[in-house]
């Protein structure tokens, strides 16, 4: 029963709104109507009185603790805590019993006064305090046993959030402790739970439930309408559990630093009076250690200090040619706002923003000293001006300060994108047959291949592509390049790629080899654009609502396993061989025979609230909130500033990204693309489609 802290007032405007007058009536979906943290307002007194069969039993609660003091062969004098002790039953159970060093924790306001008035009434010494389980109040190595019980374990809409409970767990835990988890047993309720029930909660109340399967089939969701004989329904409430079974809930463990997962008989926690046993007819019980040193006096005390964060931004102040007015508008500062309030959600870090690039370096210099890490998010480049992008970072290495993100060499490589495509074909990646083109050559020398994609060869934010950037003859390529130029100026060199048909792909990584993570997939939908339009997610996409590109939707991408894993381990490759850190994203598309081609790598790529990156952290259960905390946790773990979380995704990361190291993974791919046989025959005959005709013009065909 973790939840966010929100203040009292908050707490209960929630709470009221959890009781209403009227139902929805019959729902089609329950899935889109369960709030992600409907937890904050769910354990109530209508919870005591739904579950008071299972909560208010107390010959299932002694059984229960029976079981705890056995299997964990738990001494009176080990220091215990019940995290999500709810009502505080085990706590409770296990002080009468002569435990004097038991302590509970709960998210919920409610249940914990609850729990207090009980202790009280019994004369018990026990404390209860309430929280979010993921920023446990506690030092590290403080308790011997943390139990988590009754199925309080699986809540949040994303297992990242789940990990998090369990590296908070792992850093209070004393060397040799010991976790135990009681929660239900997911493969079972998959087959057998209920999808419609009823019962009488005593004379007066009576609650249907419904239960669905989510979409993903990874959590049952729920439905309860509670009604009183004398006032009809009082409340329609819905929530959702994830379904953990023996080798997830193993995995989980192992991966958060626990040792010897150890799985116990369980036994049925029914009372004689249950109607409906819901996700407690069966469950998993689970205990694991905790193998690590102590931490020495002078490592606990750190480990409280938060880290100083300073934050680089754009200046608001200046002129930015890449946005439609020049200026920062209205969304600009929205979408600023909503990454410091995203921000103020990462537990342990400190944040300070710099925006004024006028004054950035002597303010640095001030601050050095108490700068213990730069979140870099100025992508605008130093005095918003995209050509220098890499000055931001130079400047931090020359202040000797860590900082996340790419380094002024790879944000140069990658700037250019001719620069990408010579090094990708280097290593046998496959990229769209393209040319560049410098100055003002004689195009009407080269063979050309029409339809082409004519765009500037460096830049961001797809700044200078268009729907008008699809040339279908020399005429009109002449034309565009004519155009942009006015836009772009006339000194910048293009790229001028075939345009290819299939699905718009990109791919996103968080981390650092050899310890990745890859999200999932996207694609972008272009269902809702006109059919006279082409399908490119240009500038009008990311920039001009009242286009019609404004409609595209970035969509889990559909791939044949084969192409998934090719562009996952080109990607990783790229990553190394360019010196990525911490994040980037890749942009892909597919040719006409479905084959994958590289077209762009962007370093320290878009962190917006709704950007690419965003989009696919959304499809891995990753809140806003938690993607920026993964590339910090990223760049920690690379500068040794503490342990990094790590973040759960939905299909898994080669193996070899996890055991190589960056250069032996380049290394292993390149040899592993030269001993393949995929270029085939017509792949040799299109080589010869661009030519180097002409010394201003240079040439990169597709492998």
């Amino acid at each position: 029963m973790t939840q966010n802290n929100t203040d009292a007032n908050t707490r209960r405007k929630r709470a009221k709104c959890t009781v209403q007058g009227k139902t929805l009536g019959p729902v089609e979906d329950l899935e889109v109507h369960v709030r992600s943290d409907w937890w904050q307002t769910l354990f109530n007194s209508l919870y005591l009185k739904t579950d008071a069969d299972l909560l208010d039993d107390m010959e299932i609660t002694r059984k229960e603790v029976d079981l705890i003091v056995s299997i964990l062969g738990l001494a009176p004098e080990e220091k215990v805590l019940d995290l999500c002790c709810g009502q505080g039953r085990h706590v409770l159970e296990l002080a009468r019993r002569g435990f004097s060093n038991v302590e509970g924790y709960d998210r919920s306001q409610y249940l914990i006064r609850k729990a207090r008035t009980r202790a009280q009434k019994e004369n018990l010494q026990v404390r209860f305090r309430e929280g979010d389980a993921r920023k446990l109040p506690y030092p590290s190595d403080t308790f011997d046993v943390v139990t988590i019980l009754g199925n309080s374990f699986g809540y949040f809409d994303s297992t990242f959030h789940d990990r998090k409970v369990l590296e908070e767990i792992f850093r209070v835990l004393k060397p040799e402790g010991r976790v135990f988890i009681d929660t239900s047993d997911g493969d079972h309720i998959k087959k057998n739970f209920q999808p419609r029930s009823w019962e009488w909660l005593d004379r007066r109340y009576f609650v249907c439930r419904e239960r669905a399967l989510s979409a993903d089939g990874d959590r049952l969701i729920c439905r309860e309408v509670i009604s009183r004989i004398d006032k009809g329904i009082i409340a329609d409430q819905f929530y959702a559990e994830r379904l953990y079974n023996k080798e997830s809930l193993f995995e989980l463990l192992t991966a958060s630093g626990f040792s010897s997962p150890t799985f116990h008989t369980t036994f049925s926690s029914v009372s004689a009076g249950t109607q409906d046993a819901g996700m407690m007819e069966q469950r998993i019980l689970l205990s694991a250690s905790v193998e690590k040193a102590w931490l020495s006096p002078l490592q606990t005390s750190e480990s409280k200090k938060p880290l100083n964060i300073a934050v680089l931004l754009g200046d608001p102040r200046k002129k930015d040619e890449v946005k439609p007015a020049c200026v920062f508008d209205d969304d600009d500062f929205n979408t600023l706002e909503l990454m410091k309030k995203a921000l103020a959600e990462v537990p342990f870090m400190k944040f300070t923003f710099f925006d004024r690039h006028e004054t950035l370096l002597d303010d640095l210099k001030k601050k050095a000293g108490k700068i213990d890490l730069v979140f870099n998010l100025c992508d605008e480049g130093f005095c918003n001006d995209p050509t220098k992008e890499l000055h931001v970072p130079a400047l931090l290495e020359q202040l000797n300060i860590p900082y996340t993100g790419g380094g002024p060499q790879c944000l140069a490589f990658c700037y250019d994108k001719s620069i990408v495509r010579g090094v990708a074909r280097e290593m046998r990646i496959p990229v769209a047959r393209g040319t560049l083109v410098i100055g003002d050559p004689d195009l009407s020398k080269l063979p050309l291949h029409f339809p082409l994609l004519v765009k500037p060869n460096s830049g961001d934010s797809s700044f200078g592509i268009t729907q008008k950037s699809i040339a279908h003859s020399l005429e009109e390529l002449l034309e565009i390049m004519a155009e942009t130029r006015e836009i772009i100026g006339s000194d910048k060199p293009f790229l001028l790629e075939e345009f290819l048909p299939g699905k718009d792909i990109s791919v996103g990584i968080i981390g650092n080899p050899p310890a990745c993570t890859v999200l999932p997939i996207i694609e972008e939908d272009y269902s809702a654009v006109p059919e006279d339009l082409p399908r490119i997610c240009g500038y009008e996409a990311k920039w001009l609502p009242d286009s019609p590109y404004w409609k595209v939707k970035s969509v889990p991408a559909d791939l044949p396993e084969k192409t998934r894993n090719e562009i996952v381990q080109s990607s990783l490759a790229l990553f190394s061989r360019l010196g990525c850190r911490d994040y980037a994203r890749f942009d892909w598309r597919l040719d006409a025979k479905g084959r994958p081609r590289l077209l762009e790598v962007n370093p320290n790529p878009g962190w917006c609230w709704d950007g690419h990156l965003a989009k696919m952290a959304a499809y891995a259960d990753i809140s806003y909130p938690g993607m920026l905390e993964a590339i910090l946790e990223a760049a920690k773990e690379r500068y040794g500033l503490g342990a990094a979380g790590k973040i759960e995704t939905p299909y898994g990361i080669p193996e070899s990204a996890h055991r190589k190291s960056p250069a032996e993974f380049a290394v292993e791919f390149e040899e592993e693309v030269e001993a393949s046989s995929s270029m085939d025959s017509e792949d040799d005959s299109e080589r010869s489609v661009f030519s180097d005709t002409s010394e201003t013009v240079q040439a990169f065909e597709s492998v």
